[in-house]
């Protein structure tokens, strides 16, 4: 019984012998993997990954990566890697200007991986080529406003309120109560104001016929096949061909692809669990 029990504790004595003898030669092996197995991490990037992801509100980071991306004299090239189903209005337009720079100074392609519909699409239109997933959703060129209207709800709950407003507009878009049509009237021509702006740039920028506009742009989402009929799109493809093309227009023959910080990617894991749907109803594009 006794020999039974000692038998555990002999191999873990016969490990820390080995180690002992052996650690020199182990600490040597070690060595040689951290310097010959993770070239490609001492490597400077030449290729930099802007993500685009999830509703359009907040564009700061997204920014602050194009920017870094830019002004990175060793970033040949950039793909931006676009999932996301749009959003507000001028954050979109915000990414569509800070790519459009972005793509004056180095080449940029654009990768729908899943969906690069609405605002998305309006980030991404600058881009010097655009490739989507086969079943990637592009297109909803449209702009959308839409309030609920409680007053039904607040009459049965015995809820009324009480306003102070000065300018005949200062109310537009309340949800307490009906609009009237002179409200109607000017909510509909900042939605105009908003799609003909949307239009003149993805047109501008795609080279597309501004004067036939319901060909491209009547908020229709289109499958990448259709999408690429309609010259929303350059190309139906991978990540992977994505990523050949960033290296083509960079003419980078010897590719290091800029690498996510591992806390980084945890983090964005964690708030991408913890994320709550955010309801934004101006100027919302769709």
């Amino acid at each position: 019984m006794l020999e039974t029990l000692k038998k555990p504790f002999l191999w873990i004595g016969a490990i820390f012998t080995y180690i002992q003898n052996h650690f020199k030669a182990m600490l040597f092996l070690l060595l040689l993997v951290l310097i010959f197995g993770s070239q490609d991490e001492l490597k400077t990037p030449n290729l930099a990954i802007v993500k685009l992801e999830g509703e359009i509100l907040n564009v700061e980071e997204i920014l602050e990566n194009i920017d870094k991306a830019q002004n990175d004299e060793n970033i040949k090239g950039v793909l931006l890697h676009v999932d996301s189903p749009g959003g507000a209005l001028a954050p979109s337009i915000e990414l569509s200007m800070a790519v459009k720079r972005l793509a004056e100074k180095k080449p940029v392609v654009a990768y729908a991986g899943g969906s690069m519909t609405s605002g998305s699409y309006y980030a991404s239109i600058w881009s010097n080529y655009i490739i989507a997933n086969p079943g990637a959703f592009i297109g909803s060129i449209g702009v959308l406003f839409q309030a609920p209207n409680v007053a039904e709800l607040a009459k049965k709950l015995g809820i009324s309120e009480q306003v102070l407003s000065a300018g005949e507009y200062k109310q537009m878009g309340t949800f307490t109560r009906e609009w009237t049509q002179k409200e109607r009237g000017a909510l509909k021509n900042l939605i105009d104001d908003a799609y003909d702006l949307f239009v003149k740039d993805v047109a501008t920028a795609r080279g597309l016929n501004l004067a036939k506009p319901d060909e491209f742009a009547n908020a229709q989402v289109f499958i990448a096949s259709k999408a690429l009929n309609v010259h929303l799109i350059d190309e139906i493809g991978s990540l992977s061909s994505a990523k050949t093309k960033v290296e083509e227009l960079a003419n980078i023959t010897h590719p290091v692809w800029q690498k996510p910080d591992a806390m980084d990617k945890w983090m964005k894991r964690l708030e991408s669990s913890a994320h709550l749907p955010l309801l934004n109803t101006m100027g919302y594009l769709k």
